[in-house]
């Protein structure tokens, strides 16, 4: 029976789904998952139980890990054949020799769908048939439920999710030039805002931190595998870049600039001192807590791998693919902390989660939806002490808040009891991400900002060449004392902006949020984004007021959707929104696609003009996305400039400039324009005399010609060019179009700098062509 007989259907293109003859199949733990990724991305291929065990925990993977491949594969081919007898061959799976594969024909998995329309979209555009590839293409995109691979830990999923989101971009922008030449503008726009609310990010490839017991923080790959290949094993046994699953054998990657923990001696201290504490009998727990990207998990790193021998260490990472199995957070900690002899600890765990349900063991969650097997949890913690017991023992969970309710309860509990065991209990938790179970019978330590010292420092052991003082006051100005940002933006100092590990921190930092809310975010970027202020002064950032008219949301729907951004710190404490670290703006700005940062700026800046905001607010989102001046914003500018231009006078000035651009503006509004920029240069005290002269030598005003000239005149004489002053006034003076007051300026102005020209003082000469200053009866 072939796989197409017996209906597989696998989704990969959001949340990951699995149905056997159109019944939803229930994956389990997030590295099952992982597992059916792999396999079903190379259907057909064989793959190795080591080339899993890479793709799923990286290069440190636990000792228990290729027996839990054994599980994860025997639970799967369960799932998947029901039916197939334990001694019979598989006809969907198949295995041998170490090797693994699964049998699917490409219909079965979206990912394999949409790759092929993707090439048969090409051929229709190869073929000129315009509306066959429009069909294709958005066939193609509605495959799409969300991030591709979404909540699965491991190198591999990783690199597919960074490939699969190039590929659909590039897709959906296809669609969208199809739109547009199809007369459907307003489809390719809302395509490429939902597309970018879903993945606003677009990225090169970026070695993620992998999933599991984590490496150093300092790193770093090589290589060059296309994401979703697996390799061959290269001599040396060389790890891919970008996701591919590594080869097994690899045991070290190239370490390039180790970077020292700055700023952390406190914690760093009070970590250790814990972790000696364990290995002489005093347990305890600890909870870290501190924003995406403060450096949680280096702490954790640097502390457990000093760690005194003996000491059992365990690591887990709470996802949202995870959440919904019952200790499955919990199972996942003990099994890289427990081996050999203790592996009967961790199969009892999985026969506990398991247990079946009774309804008088169950509770409630406070909003009443999740529930937690008491039952299951009071045996973990009676397994875990029993582990305990054994020899000092330390369970780590980064991202606590995404564990399963089962293991929060299980962490709670134990978290009251750990001091009397050789145990000790590390989690680390978002800021704003809620409330934890147990809070209160643990050790909280808040993780804050570098201070500009340590920040300091550390761009200089980041960055490749040290930066100059100015660049180094921009990267701690744009940083804030963010570790993350601060080592990316050392990195790349130089580069095209934005990079890609900077646009990935950013993104994975605003990806715990709803996409309502991450489009709320975008529009105070954008109307944070062009403003005026002093160095080192706090941007001032937006209203609640003016985001309610840019997004045409109600103030309090807002203030709900932003309640989780401010309590996790991404933005600033006060009235104004603005967020805590100026990288984030300039980040979330410069990738968003040029021609979608301009459609919305300008759908942006016409609900704030509608709304009253004050139009100097106006201005400067439109300066935001450089959105072209037409007509119609001409002609709102020039109503509104003197306003602009007495409020905001630099904004003012980059708005004009930004309109003298414009060839295809009205001619006689890009004069208009262009003349009060020469007013507000000169204001400025800077040179305004080529944009006085361009407007000179086409209005038919004597009076707006008359005082252009005089700006350009005056303006070279701020400069010490007398001569080519003189030479404009004279000229101005000959051609008798101007009005009366600027004659007698221009007089003025002559007889100021008389005494500075060359030649005879009474009648001075401008060029070997001979006198232009002679006593005539229309000169002075």
């Amino acid at each position: 029976m072939s796989a197409e007989q017996v209906g597989i259907d696998l989704r990969l293109l959001g949340p990951v789904r699995a149905w056997r003859d159109g019944t939803e199949l229930v994956l389990g733990s997030a590295r099952r998952t992982a597992v059916l990724c792999v396999l079903a991305l190379h259907t057909g291929q064989r793959v190795s139980r080591d080339q899993l065990v890479s793709a799923v925990w990286g290069e440190d993977a636990p000792p228990s890990a290729t027996g839990n491949i054994y599980t994860y594969v025997s639970t799967l081919r369960q799932m998947l054949e029901p039916a197939r007898s334990r001694w019979t061959a598989g006809r969907l799976f198949s295995s041998g020799g170490g090797t693994y594969q699964l049998h699917l024909p490409p219909d079965s998995v979206d990912v394999l769908r949409f790759e092929s329309l993707r090439e048969t979209a090409r051929r229709h555009r190869v073929a000129g048939h315009v509306d066959a590839e429009l069909a294709t293409v958005a066939a193609a995109l509605r495959l799409w439920d969300g991030e591709a691979l979404a909540g699965v830990p491991g190198p591999f999923a990783e690199g597919q999710r960074l490939r699969l989101a190039e590929l659909r971009l590039a897709t959906a922008e296809r669609y969208a030039e199809l739109l547009t030449g199809t007369g459907r503008h307003e489809e390719a726009v809302q395509l490429l805002r939902e597309l970018t609310a879903d993945r606003p990010y677009r990225e090169g490839p970026a070695v993620p931190p992998e999933v599991g017991r984590p490496a150093s923080p300092s790193v770093v790959t090589d290589g060059g595998t296309r994401p979703g290949s697996i390799p061959s094993e290269p001599a040396g046994g060389s790890v891919t870049a970008t996701g591919g699953v590594p080869t097994a054998g690899s045991g070290s990657r190239t370490r390039t600039g180790v970077v020292p923990l700055l700023g952390r001696d406190t914690v760093l201290h009070r970590l250790r001192r814990a972790v000696a504490g364990v290995t002489a009998g005093r347990g305890g727990s600890i909870l870290l807590e501190g924003p995406a990207g403060i450096g949680k998990t280096a702490l954790l790193t640097t502390v457990l791998s000093t760690a005194p021998d003996g000491c059992r260490i365990g690591w887990a990472v709470g996802d949202e693919v995870a959440r919904d199995v019952p200790l499955g957070t919990l199972r996942d900690c003990l099994e890289s902390a427990l081996a050999g002899p203790d592996q009967p600890t961790v199969e009892a765990l999985v026969a506990a989660s398991a247990a079946p349900d009774r309804p008088d063991v169950h509770l409630a969650d406070q909003d009443g939806t999740d529930r937690t097997d008491v039952g299951a949890a009071e045996r973990a913690v009676e397994l875990v002490r029993r582990a305990a017991a054994g020899g000092p023992l330390v369970l780590v969970v980064d991202d606590l808040h995404w564990a399963d309710p089962t293991t929060l309860r299980v962490w709670a509990t134990l978290g009251g009891q750990a001091s009397e065991l050789p145990l000790l209990l590390v989690a680390a938790v978002r800021s704003g991400s809620g409330p934890v179970a147990g809070r209160s019978a643990v050790e909280v330590v808040t993780l804050g900002p570098l201070d500009s010292d340590s920040a300091g420092a550390l761009v200089r052991a980041v960055a490749p060449q040290p930066p100059e003082p100015r660049d180094l006051a921009r990267i701690l100005d744009d940083a804030d004392g963010h570790p993350e940002y601060l080592r990316q933006l050392a990195l790349t100092a130089g580069d095209p902006f934005p990079a890609a590990g900077l646009v990935a921190a950013v993104g994975a930092h605003l990806a715990p949020y709803p996409e309502d809310t991450r489009q709320v975010l975008r529009a105070v970027a954008f109307l944070s984004a062009y403003e005026v202020r002093a160095p080192g002064t706090q941007p001032a950032g937006c209203t609640m007021a003016e985001v309610a008219a840019a997004t045409d949301h109600h103030p309090d729907d807002l203030a709900r959707m932003l309640a989780p951004v401010r309590a996790a710190g991404i933005l600033a404490p006060g009235e104004r929104l603005r967020f805590r670290h100026r990288v984030v703006v300039r980040t979330l700005c410069g990738s968003t696609p040029a021609a979608l940062r301009v459609t919305l700026c300008r759908r942006y800046a016409e609900r704030l003009a509608a709304a009253g905001t004050a139009p100097e607010r106006v201005v400067a989102l439109t300066l935001a996305a450089e959105v072209p001046v037409d007509d119609c914003l001409g002609g709102w500018l020039a109503e509104h400039v003197e306003r602009v231009a007495e409020a905001a006078p630099q904004i003012a000035v980059a708005a004009l400039a930004h309109a003298h651009a414009q060839h295809a503006l009205d001619p006689a509004r890009r004069l208009t324009l262009t003349a009060w920029l020469a007013r507000l240069l000169l204001g400025a005290d800077r040179n305004a005399a080529a944009e006085a002269g361009w407007v000179a030598a086409r209005t038919a005003d004597p009076e707006l010609a008359g005082e252009m000239r005089w700006i350009a005149a005056h303006s070279h004489e701020r400069r010490g060019d007398f001569e080519t002053a003189a030479e404009i006034a004279h000229t101005a003076l000959r051609e008798r179009r101007i009005g009366p007051q600027w004659i007698d300026r221009l007089r003025a102005l002559l007889g100021r700098i008389r005494p500075s020209l060359p030649g005879n003082p009474t009648q001075p000469h401008l060029s070997r062509s001979g006198l232009v200053g002679e006593a005539r009866p229309d000169l002075p």
